[in-house]
C-alpha cells in the first residue's frame, strides 16, 4: 500500500493525537480510521455511527484472531 502526503490543521492532527492515544493508534492510522468510518456513514445515511464502528471494530478483531466461537444454547 502507498502512502501520499496531505496537509491537515493543527487542530485536527492534535484531535487525531488524542484519539490514537486512547485507541493505541498511530496518529496516520486514526485519521484514516475517521475517514473510512465518514465514508461508511456517507455511504450508509441510514446506519447509526455506533452501528458503522462496531462494525469496524469487529473486522479488526477478526484481522487480529479475537473471535471466538459462539457457543449454541441446547435446550
Amino acid at each position: 500500500m502507498s502512502s501520499v502526503a496531505v496537509r491537515l490543521s493543527e487542530e485536527i492532527v492534535r484531535e487525531a493525537r488524542k484519539y490514537a492515544a486512547i485507541e493505541s493508534r498511530s496518529v496516520p492510522k486514526q485519521i484514516e480510521y475517521w475517514a473510512k468510518i465518514g465514508k461508511a456513514a456517507r455511504d450508509n445515511p441510514d446506519l447509526p455511527i455506533s452501528f458503522i464502528e462496531g462494525a469496524f471494530q469487529a473486522r479488526e478483531e477478526i484481522e487480529r484472531g479475537e473471535v471466538y466461537p459462539l457457543e449454541t444454547l441446547k435446550m
